[in-house]
């Protein structure tokens, strides 16, 4: 009978912070969080420590905060205490917060660099400042730096252990963040009810709290379908096991474009479109057949 190794108390007390991580992920996404569960388990932990330290960020500046009794002020400090403390687990390899100090095993292991840390952070803090509508400059910083430098952060996930040609990095880079920011407009155009009701926020230029109107809506929606007909063509550039699950999350994701583009320009105001669970069920299948082993696409 072969003995198993003692996990050190460092191996053990990462292995506890990324199992914090994954209960994140599967507690805050359903989409998302079925297409990591088609990742091999190394990168799966990595993207859920992403998303992780993403979520809790999101949960200070978009209402939980809030909800607790922390007023505008106070939350832009937890805030900005913890981007010092991503820093400063990256730069040390540990962080008494779990989270964070899964993200620090990733970031230190894949080469996630300061710049898209920050470039996160600068866009939280966007979320607290009392502007009711951005201009066409600030959604676009914005959106690089709440959606795309995620999607470059993955990507340096996937990309772990797995060289690529400098052209083909530069086509992964640029396929990334524009499926960062798919994710990000179509979450939100289905959330615009909530930010324009709870928050008094819309991110769109164009539009203002509760006014979206038809013209506009097919103009976000054919912005959308630019990104991911991008993501799409980097698709066969990333490692094999990455490959089908970044596939399932576009499918999921333009799924629920395809819906808010046949609905009234007013729904999306007043209630949240979803896709329901036997769609994705058969999305899902679609998906592993299409990108299986067997077909080596």
């Amino acid at each position: 009978m072969m003995s198993v190794p003692l996990l050190s108390h460092l191996g053990l007390y990462s292995r506890t912070a990324e199992r914090a991580a994954s209960c994140v992920i599967r507690e805050y996404s359903t989409s998302f969080g079925l297409a990591t569960r088609l990742l091999p388990p190394p990168t799966r932990a990595g993207i859920c420590n992403v998303y992780a330290l993403v979520r809790i960020a999101d949960e200070i500046v978009d209402g939980t905060a809030e909800e607790a009794g922390l007023d505008a002020a106070l939350r832009r400090e937890v805030l900005d205490a913890l981007e010092r403390e991503t820093l400063g687990a990256l730069d040390r390899g540990f962080s008494t917060n779990l989270v964070v100090h899964s993200f620090a095993l990733t970031g230190r292991a894949a080469g996630i660099g300061t710049e898209l840390v920050h470039a996160f952070f600068r866009s939280m803090r966007r979320d607290l400042e009392p502007v009711v509508q951005l201009s066409e400059e600030q959604y676009r910083t914005y959106v690089h730096g709440s959606a795309e430098v995620v999607g470059l952060m993955c990507l340096r996930v996937f990309l772990q252990d797995y060289p690529v040609s400098a052209e083909h990095l530069l086509r992964l880079e640029a396929g990334a963040a524009r499926l960062g920011a798919a994710f990000q407009k179509i979450n939100f155009l289905r959330d615009f009810a909530e930010d324009s009701q709870q928050l008094g926020r819309t991110y769109f230029p164009g539009t203002s709290p509760g006014v979206l109107g038809e013209h506009r809506k097919s103009e976000i929606i054919a912005d959308i379908e630019a990104d991911l007909a991008e993501a799409r063509r980097a698709l066969p550039l990333l490692p094999a096991g990455a490959r089908r699950a970044t596939a399932l999350a576009t499918a999921l994701f333009a799924e629920l474009n395809k819906r808010l583009r046949r609905v009234d320009a007013a729904a999306p105001v007043h209630t949240r479109v979803s896709v329901p669970s036997h769609v994705k069920a058969r999305i899902l299948a679609e998906t592993l057949i299409t990108h299986s082993p067997e077909r080596g696409s």
